[in-house]
């Protein structure tokens, strides 16, 4: 339930502490006073779309918070699973900051949450009826929705559903599979090439970076012969001069001689014994590198002509070794497919026809509980018409057979006849604006009890109605509002009497700005404001006679 709503900076609501109370809470003002505000207010809290546009002039930014009472365990459940923790007492606490940026802030329980949260969230503490809400009543693809709600069938439509989605994977895949003699053959043509092709090539990881690495040795060996050859006679000598080996071993026979007189010269001596064995290790090494790369044109040639032809390959098949190789295991699998088509193709239609046979079954059993339900929906429906001064009323719920949809394999629409001597015609065609609210109310009444939501707000739900149906619509929403929360904006003093709980919405300007207050009534406020609504001018002696009479009725 819906304790107090507090809106800062909202268009021309500047500040607003609203207190909420179980039963039935009325908003009453002047056209323009503030009502839809706190209307859009509400919305913004629960998640709903809207706009920095709502921000009050001056401004940098709008709030509304709103405090709830919950007593459901499965509510906690599901702030679990959005990772906040319910309070122990029960409260929960939304807030939602509107930038003038546009930038949104969201916070439930004081943890940050996006939008989309907030929304999953405000779809279980309050549902918003209003005049575009009755005008859902003239789709009537939303018609089966309300027969859904009564029937009380949600998990038979779920197992309908996931049999429904299933057989239309099976038709998906059996099309993608029903192909012509011709097509199927050019494809096995050319996977069988593209296989053949791969496989041909012998690849193995690797190669062809190894093979890069001989190109450019081979194209380097003339420079890399050279320097090796003129490293090794600096090492080894030339033309009868010393290299660097023997120069460095007749120093360290110098330094060996006199190596026992002080110790610098002894450690000089072993770094230069190190250091020759270290040369002669390089020496080694560089006689058989000269000797390994011999230079082969014809061995160079097949690298080349090697490396190209892999070039090629990837070119069509994939960056590396490994892609190619993974892209004919893929060709592989589809011509394996292509092959036993014919045979997966008998399978799944055996399997098509059993879960169609599901499918119909469950379509035939939700069209049975539709078809019990809609005539008790109808008369119930019927009965609170007539209640709202529709006496001659005539409701009626047409079901028709149709191909099968994720709903199943039911049209359903709500036929009426207002007056007597009229045939039922469907409702969306013959129903004027007051009649829709009333029908809309009507159904709310009949599923009252299959709704969980504790509140329920209607915004300007007595649209076209007045006189004695105003008088019954009021009477109408008290009886919704015992043992729930009913929030409800009109402009009709009929239903504003019927209130436990009266707010006057009401505007003002001062220091060139717009000032919205909300104030609660107590009973003589709410005998002036019935007067007001009642009046189209200064109040008289006589309307707060009537505003009274009201009152105590």
């Amino acid at each position: 339930m819906l304790q107090n709503l507090k809106i800062e900076n909202v268009a021309i609501i500047e500040k607003a502490d609203i207190s909420f109370e179980r039963g039935l809470n009325i908003m009453t003002g002047e056209t323009g006073a503030g009502k839809s505000i706190i209307i859009d207010s509400i919305n913004a809290v629960l998640g709903e779309r809207t706009s920095k546009e709502l921000v009050r002039t001056g401004s940098a930014k709008a709030s509304v918070t709103a405090e709830f009472r919950i007593n459901n365990s499965a509510f906690d459940s599901m702030l679990e699973e959005l990772g906040i923790e319910p309070e122990a007492d029960g409260m929960l606490l939304i807030r939602r900051t509107i930038g003038a940026d546009g930038k949104n802030t969201c916070r439930i329980n004081g943890i940050p949450v996006t939008v989309s949260m907030l929304k999953t969230v405000g779809r279980e503490l309050i549902n918003i009826h209003g005049q575009h809400d009755s005008q859902r009543l003239l789709n009537p693809e939303s018609h089966c929705d309300f027969i859904d709600k009564m029937a009380d069938i949600d998990a038979l439509l779920a197992e309908y559903r996931e049999a429904f989605y299933s057989l239309v994977e099976l038709r998906h895949e059996i099309s993608g599979l029903v192909t012509d003699d011709e097509e199927k053959n050019r494809k096995i043509e050319l996977l069988t090439y593209q296989i053949d092709e791969i496989e041909n090539a012998n690849l193995n990881p690797g190669e062809m970076e190894e093979l890069k690495a001989l190109r450019t040795l081979h194209r380097n060996s003339e420079k890399i012969i050279g320097s090796l050859n003129a490293a090794y006679s600096l090492i080894n000598g030339y033309n009868e001069a010393a290299g660097a080996l023997q120069q460095i071993k007749m120093c360290f026979n110098q330094l060996d001689g006199v190596s026992q007189y002080h110790s610098v010269i002894e450690d000089s001596a072993n770094k230069l014994r190190e250091l020759s064995y270290q040369l002669e290790d390089v020496q080694e090494n560089l006689s058989s590198t000269i000797d390994e790369l011999d230079y082969d044109p014809a061995y160079a040639q097949a690298v080349e002509d090697r490396l190209d032809y892999l070039n090629r390959l990837s070119r069509k098949y994939g960056a590396d070794e490994d892609a190619m190789l993974e892209f004919c295991e893929k060709c592989k699998k589809e011509l394996q497919e292509i092959e036993f088509s014919d045979e997966r193709l008998i399978q799944l239609k055996e399997e098509q026809k059993k879960i169609k046979q599901k499918v119909v079954a469950l379509s035939e059993k939700l069209t049975q509980r539709r078809t019990s339900t809609a005539a008790d929906f109808a008369k119930k429906v019927e009965a609170e018409l007539k209640f709202l001064d529709m006496p001659n009323v005539q409701f009626a719920v047409d079901i028709r057979p149709i191909n099968l949809t994720e709903n199943g394999a039911d049209e359903i629409e709500f036929l009426i006849s207002p007056n007597l001597g009229e045939t039922k015609k469907p409702l969306a065609k013959i129903a004027s604006g007051g009649e829709l609210s009333r029908v809309m109310l009507a159904i709310k009444n009949v599923l009252s009890d299959k709704d969980e939501i504790d509140t329920l707000i209607f915004d300007e739900i007595d649209a076209g109605v007045s006189g004695r149906a105003a008088t019954k619509l009021g009477k109408k929403l008290s009886e919704v509002s015992k043992g729930r929360q009913v929030i409800c904006v009109t402009h009709l003093a009929q239903i504003a009497a019927q209130a436990d709980h009266h707010f006057e919405i009401s505007k003002a300007s001062h220091d060139g700005k717009t000032y919205t207050s909300v104030v609660p009534l107590d009973f003589e406020g709410r005998k002036h404001e019935l007067a007001r609504i009642i009046g189209s001018g200064e109040i008289t002696q006589t309307q707060l006679n009537m505003a009274e009479e009201l009152l105590n009725l």
